[in-house]
């Protein structure tokens, strides 16, 4: 039985975690659960919003599904995290967990549902993001009072690493075309690496289709024809804008899932945010979370009972009379969830 690190998080976490966890059981798959908190509420109970306990528990488990936690704007809400050779400090629990883990590549698909709404059909894009490097490594400082200063950085082997994840990948679920995308003709050096070791390593991947974007005719050429495109390969600072992107074009956040993933540990959460000011109202999509859990069920190989839960989900989206209000319908959490677990009880695994 494999089991997973549970983080409920802040605001509708709870109850989206909740969800997907109750559809995942409902599957059939053969997990168990370790639930431990993260996040503001853990902040203000704990004295620190993320725990010696939750590494303690994903060192064990190597696998987390994590809900949204809430991180306040500003320089007011450091995470200190007390590891190995002593304190680092970020700047939000996400961040960390991605840096102490080691978890160098994020995974977003975006995709269009039955009956979810947007202004565009046929959109399939599988994102993957360079989550430990660019902008994001956090070198920040202030050269005076008047003047702030980031450092880019973009080394060969974060590149190299991403990209070969990302083919390897694309083998595994049989997708054939490869854009990576980068800001080279301003950004020469850095983005002009990234580039290069992407275009090096496609070398040894010659079943695949690539070709190269620069990352503000991208922009463009999406929200013109989404679909002629199908895997992008992008820097930290880009992939986190155009995911959120590419999920607008198929319904927004409540339906976009991710995977965080390293060489031995992978974490999957909902890519939205924890939404405080409807917490506990039971009104908040579980969609995104369940995906994401069928992303984490894909990656530990239980596939048949992903393709169960997706299609039971498939199912209430079609039938529309059990989705939530930002679906088009006027159902709760809870209810959606249960119409979901219904549709998973009138179908058997032979017949997935």
């Amino acid at each position: 039985m494999q089991q997973i690190t549970l983080i409920p998080g802040d605001g509708i976490g709870p109850e989206v975690t909740q969800s997907a966890r109750d559809v995942v059981t409902a599957a059939g798959a053969n997990v168990s659960w370790d639930t431990v908190s993260a996040g503001m509420q853990t902040g203000k109970q704990q004295g620190t919003p993320l725990p010696a306990s939750v590494f303690e528990s994903i060192a064990v488990t190597r696998l987390a599904l994590k809900g949204p936690v809430q991180t306040p704007f500003g320089d007011d809400y450091p995470v200190c995290v007390e590891r190995g050779t002593g304190p680092r400090i970020y700047p939000s629990v996400t961040i960390a967990l991605r840096k102490e883990l080691k978890l160098f590549v994020n995974v977003r698909p975006a995709r269009n549902y039955p009956s979810v709404k947007s202004r565009f059909d046929n959109v399939d894009l599988l994102i993957f993001r360079e989550n430990s490097e660019d902008l994001y490594a956090g070198r920040e400082r202030m050269v005076d009072a008047d003047t702030a200063e980031a450092i880019k950085i973009i080394t060969r082997q974060g590149s190299e690493r991403v990209a070969r994840f990302a083919f390897d990948y694309m083998r595994k679920v049989g997708r054939r075309k490869l854009s990576v995308i980068h800001k080279s003709n301003v950004m020469k050096l850095t983005d002009g690496m990234f580039l290069r070791t992407a275009q090096e390593v496609a070398r040894d991947y010659p079943e695949f289709e690539v070709n190269q974007r620069v990352v503000d005719a991208l922009c463009m050429e999406l929200v013109i024809r989404p679909e002629e495109f199908d895997c992008l390969l992008l820097p930290n600072l880009y992939g986190d804008i155009v995911s959120d992107l590419a999920a607008g074009l198929v319904g927004g956040l409540g339906v976009a899932p991710g995977a965080n993933i390293g060489s031995d540990c992978a974490m999957f959460e909902a890519v939205h945010g924890s939404a405080p000011d409807i917490g506990g109202k039971d009104i908040a999509n579980p969609m995104a979370m369940i995906l994401s859990a069928v992303m984490l069920l894909r990656y530990i190989g239980e596939a048949q009972a992903a393709d169960r839960v997706e299609q039971a989900l498939t199912a209430v989206l079609r039938d529309k009379k059990h989705v939530t209000r930002d679906l088009g319908g006027s159902a709760g959490t809870r209810e959606m969830t249960a119409a979901i677990i219904r549709n998973l009880s009138g179908s058997s695994p032979t017949n997935s």
